[in-house]
This record gives structure tokens, C-alpha cells and sequence, in this order.
């Protein structure tokens, strides 16, 4: 083989040979970079791990720390839903209403005539018609309602009413319908409700409340500052514990339980928070149970509530299955009936503590130590020194004056009668209004009194306490030197009313009998299944709440609107007429028809 044939094989071998060799390098090169890459990314997701890590314990940090409510109801409301991750919270808007009708008015002075200063009402313009594409008038939309997109209306919302729209912190009434009120949606009620001053109505209507939700509901509303009306439509429970929203602690005053299937079960612990003879429901003063279950059994246990009951003012038992023997207990209430051993024994109790009320307590330390009778046992040198200071500044100025001390002598004699004539006047007008007082009680206790003995009583009565009062108010001012003013001093011990069980008692027949309810003027018991039986009850206890309110009004007028109608007697019967005719001008919303001219026939 010639020799330029073997250079050039041997060029083109050792060329081949460096250009391998040189993708060989290159390879090494590109898997160093990319290792280098994998380890550069391997270090990136290292600390972007750590940093979600620890965005997540930040989150969950800031998740454990409690939410304080601010008394804005709808950022507390959505704050509070988000926190427990609710899929969705329940929009917070405006109770729609109807929008009223604009009247335009303008003054406009006119010169003379007879409509010289009367306002002169200027006409709303004429809404103008839009055209149409075609040019056809259309009539503009109406402004007495709103339309909404499909289902819009039944998703979950909470409306809400306000003192001032432009402050979300003044929300005053809550309504709630249509849906379900569970344990995790009260459990947020129960801190947001709490922190709103203004919020005194709640009304949830057909909310599926249960036993847990109604219990959770009666510890929220105590803690309410201003809550007074509750309305619970709708909402049937098992165990029927609607007495825990009447309690002593509860502030409800206006409570409506229509539609909640109460039975008798549920009636008999209502009637017991109503009232009782150690304590009663100072606060409730309409109570709605209408379109319930409500059998004979239930309405005798409210009645027995009623007795010494003072303060409900409405009662409603619409539509239930009332018949005529819970209607004549009722009625025995309303009237007048025997007090129980109980309340016998509750009485005297009552009467014993009023008479003697000062027996059980210890004089306190001030009368000991700065009264002037006593020896001065307990006092110290340093009192002696200053009263003999005290005793020694005037007999040196009267040294000085040279006038001697029978001036002041005579004045000190004069202040002393003075106040010993007070004293014996304002025990000798105690003295004869306890007497006066235990006369009032004995004679009603020992024999059969009327009506006006009743009242004698009751007038006795309040004067002792009046007197009572007085004496008090005498003693402190006599013993306090340079005390506070009369109106800064703290006011005696004074009932805001009286108990029922001290009022004037007949004895007859070896019981004492009070007068009944006259607190109670609104009583509804239509479409229920009295007879004739409960009827004529009701009809002897308007006549003697009529006969016994002409002479005394100052315990309660009676029943001023009583519905009885449609019950197993027809409307045309006689004993409803007369109830009618006694009901009818005691009916605060009635407006006698009025009377036509007669005309005179020729």
C-alpha cells in the first residue's frame, strides 16, 4: 500500500479517535450539569416544603386562637362559619319590606282666601312609557315588589333589622326561616348573640330545633343584655323543655310556642315555672300556645301557675284540645279559690317576716360604738380625750365672753325636746299602723268579710309598709351626724308589690279563700271543645271579676277580652251572649257602632 494511502487512513483514525474523544467529554460535562440540576431542584423543593410547612403552622396557630366578637353581626357571623369550614354561610341581609307610598307635600303661602296657609299637595309626575325596538310603549316595572332569580328565595339567609343602616353594630331583630338550625350554627349564635346592646327580638321560625339546640338557645338568651320577645314557631322537640326559656334567669318577656306540638307533658312544666307558692315568674308577660296538643291535664297544671301569678298579661290556647274540666279550673283562678296547706304555710311565713323584719338581724357595730347611753366601755383614752376637748372649747369661750352658760343651756334643753317630740310622734304613727295593719288581717282571718273589709286591708296594709319606711328613714337620719342629704341616702326595704298570698283572705268552712287573677286582660280559648259546663264557669268568673273590679281596681282590672268562639256550642247559644255582653265594653279594640238619627214617620 502506497504511504499517502496510509497517512490518510492514519489522519482520519486519529480524528475520529479526538472527536470521540471529545464527545466523551462533553457527555461527562452534560451529566454533571444535569445531576448538578437535579440536586439544585432537590434543594428547591426541600425549602419550598419547609416553607409550606410552616405556612401551614402559622395558619394552624392562628386557627386555634379564638375569635372575639365585636358586636358586628355580619363580619362576626362569617368569620366565625369560615373558621368551622362551612361549604356555605348563609348570607346576612335586610328584612324586605314593602316600600311605602311617597306623598309629595309642598307649603306654599297663598295670598287670601280660605286656603290662605294650607299646604298645597302637588301631584306625582307621570312615570314615562320606554319604547320598545317597534316602537310600542312598555309599561314601566311595578315598585310594590321585587323579583329574584329561580330558588333564590329558598336558600338559607339571615335577615336582620336595624336602628341605623349605615351602622352593621345595631342590629336589633333576627329572623331565621325555613332552615335547618343545627348544633355547630347555634354553637356560633351563642357568640356572636351575646355581644350585640341592641339585639332584643329573635324569631326562628320552622328551624328543626332539637333537645340540645333549645337547651343551647335558653343559655344564650341570660347572657343577651336586651333581649325580650322570642319567637319559636314550628319547632317540635322530644322531651318538650320549653319551661328552660322561663326561667328565673331568662329575661323573655313576649315568648310564642305556636305549632310545637306541646302536649301535656310539655304544659305541666310551663305551668310550673309560671308560678308557685315559694316563687313566680316576675317577667314573662305574654305567653302564645295556640295550635298545640294541649289536653284538660296541661291546662289545669297552668292554671295552678296562674294563682300566684302577677305578671302575665296575655295568654293564648287557640286550637287545642282543651275541654270543660281544665276551663272550670281555670275559671276558679280567674275568680277566687281556697289557698293549699302550702300556701297556708308560705302565708304565715310571709306574715311573720313583714311583721317582725328586723328580729333575725344583729344591730351593727356603729350602734354600739356611737351610742351615749351605754358606758363607755369599749372606747379607748384617745375618744375620752377628744370628747373632753370637745366639753372644755365652750365653757372657755363662754369664760371669755363673760356671759356664763345658761343661754346655751336653755338652747341644748330646747334641741333635746325637740327631738324627743319627734321621736315619740313618729313611734306613736308606727305603732297605730301595726295595729291597724294586724286588724286588717285578723278580722279577714277570723270570720267572713265582704269586699270592702278586703280593701280596708289592702289600704292598712300599705300604710304600715309606708310607716314602716319612714321610721327607717327617721332612725338613720337621727343617728347619721352630718350624713348624706335624704336623696343620697339608700331608700328602705320596700316590696315593688304586693304577694298575693298577704292580700285580704275569707274563712269559710275552715279554708281561707283570696281573690283570683285579675292581672291577666287577654284570654284566648277559641276553636278549643268546651261545652256548656266550661262556659258557664267563665260566665260566673266575669261576673265576679266585674262585681269585685267596680269596687277595688288597684289589684288588676280582670279579663278585658276574652275569645270563647267557635267551641262545641253554636254562636247563637245564650250563655255566649251574655259573656259577650259582659265582655264587649270592657274590650279595649271595640268602637260601638254609631247611632242613626231616628227618623220620624209622618
Amino acid at each position: 500500500m502506497p504511504r499517502s494511502i496510509r497517512s490518510a487512513r492514519s489522519n482520519s483514525i486519529c480524528s475520529v479517535t479526538s472527536e470521540s474523544g471529545r464527545g466523551a467529554k462533553l457527555d461527562e460535562l452534560l451529566a454533571s450539569r444535569v445531576k448538578m440540576g437535579k440536586k439544585v431542584e432537590k434543594g428547591l423543593n426541600k425549602e419550598k416544603n419547609q416553607s409550606a410547612t410552616s405556612q401551614d403552622e402559622l395558619d394552624s396557630n392562628k386557627a386555634l386562637e379564638p375569635h372575639v366578637c365585636t358586636g358586628n353581626f355580619s363580619a362576626d357571623f362569617s368569620e366565625l362559619c369560615r373558621r368551622n369550614n362551612m361549604t356555605f354561610i348563609p348570607p346576612v341581609i335586610m328584612r324586605p319590606r314593602p316600600p311605602a307610598p311617597v306623598v309629595q307635600q309642598e307649603v306654599s303661602p297663598a295670598k287670601g282666601g280660605k286656603d290662605k296657609g294650607k299646604p298645597s299637595v302637588t301631584q306625582p309626575e307621570p312615570e314615562q312609557e320606554e319604547n320598545a325596538e317597534d316602537g310600542e310603549p312598555v309599561d314601566a316595572p311595578p315598585k310594590t315588589f321585587t323579583t329574584k332569580d329561580k330558588f333564590e328565595y329558598f336558600k338559607p339567609s339571615i335577615q336582620v333589622e336595624m336602628d341605623n343602616q349605615d351602622k352593621p353594630d345595631t342590629v336589633n331583630e333576627i329572623f331565621i326561616r325555613g332552615w335547618k338550625v343545627d348544633t355547630v350554627m347555634m354553637d356560633i349564635f351563642k357568640q356572636c348573640w351575646p355581644t350585640m346592646e341592641k339585639l332584643h327580638s329573635i324569631n326562628l321560625w320552622n328551624t328543626g330545633l332539637n333537645d340540645d339546640t333549645l337547651h343551647t338557645l335558653s343559655t344564650i338568651l341570660p347572657q343577651c343584655p336586651n333581649i325580650k320577645n322570642v319567637t319559636l314557631d314550628g319547632n317540635a322537640t322530644e322531651k318538650e323543655d320549653w319551661f328552660e326559656l322561663i326561667t328565673e334567669e331568662s329575661p323573655v318577656q313576649n315568648l310564642s310556642l305556636r305549632h310545637c306540638g306541646i302536649t301535656n307533658k310539655g304544659a305541666k312544666m310551663i305551668g310550673r315555672c309560671l308560678g308557685s307558692a315559694k316563687r313566680a315568674n316576675t317577667k314573662l308577660l305574654t305567653l302564645n300556645l295556640s295550635n298545640n296538643k294541649i289536653g284538660e291535664e296541661g291546662l289545669e297544671e297552668i292554671a295552678q301557675g296562674l294563682r300566684l301569678n302577677r305578671t302575665l298579661l296575655s295568654l293564648s290556647l287557640a286550637s287545642n284540645e282543651i275541654r270543660d274540666k281544665g276551663v272550670v279550673k281555670l275559671s276558679e283562678v280567674l275568680s277566687r279559690f281556697p289557698l293549699t296547706h302550702e300556701e297556708v304555710v308560705e302565708r304565715r311565713k310571709l306574715m311573720s317576716d313583714r311583721s317582725s323584719p328586723d328580729r333575725n338581724k344583729s344591730p351593727p357595730l356603729s350602734r354600739r360604738a356611737d351610742s351615749k347611753d351605754r358606758p363607755g366601755s369599749v372606747r379607748s383614752s384617745t375618744h375620752q380625750d377628744k370628747g373632753g376637748k370637745k366639753n372644755e372649747k365652750p365653757s372657755a369661750k363662754a369664760k371669755k365672753d363673760g356671759k356664763g352658760g345658761k343661754e346655751e343651756k336653755e338652747e341644748k334643753h330646747e334641741k333635746t325636746k325637740g327631738k324627743k317630740e319627734k321621736e315619740d310622734k313618729a313611734g306613736a304613727k308606727k305603732a297605730a299602723a301595726e295595729s291597724q295593719a294586724r286588724r286588717g288581717v285578723g278580722a279577714n282571718v277570723g270570720g267572713r268579710s265582704s269586699g270592702a273589709d278586703m280593701q280596708n286591708g289592702n289600704t292598712s296594709r300599705r300604710a304600715s309598709l309606708a310607716a314602716d319606711a319612714k321610721g327607717k328613714g327617721n332612725k338613720t337620719k337621727g343617728k347619721e351626724k352630718g350624713g348624706k342629704p335624704a336623696q343620697e341616702q339608700e331608700p328602705a326595704d320596700s316590696q315593688d308589690f304586693i304577694n298575693p298570698l298577704l292580700e285580704g283572705a275569707d274563712y269559710i268552712d275552715g279554708r281561707l279563700w283570696v281573690a283570683g287573677n285579675r292581672v291577666l286582660i287577654n284570654l284566648n280559648l277559641s276553636r278549643n271543645e268546651i261545652g256548656e259546663t266550661g262556659l258557664e264557669a267563665l260566665l260566673k268568673a266575669m261576673q265576679y271579676q266585674t262585681t269585685l273590679c267596680m269596687e277595688n281596681k288597684s289589684s288588676g282590672t280582670g279579663l278585658m277580652r276574652l275569645l270563647v268562639g267557635k267551641n262545641k256550642v253554636r254562636s247563637s247559644h245564650e250563655l255566649l251572649q251574655k259573656i259577650t255582653d259582659i265582655m264587649l265594653p270592657k274590650d279595649p279594640f271595640y268602637k260601638p257602632p254609631p247611632q242613626t238619627p231616628e227618623v220620624n214617620e209622618a
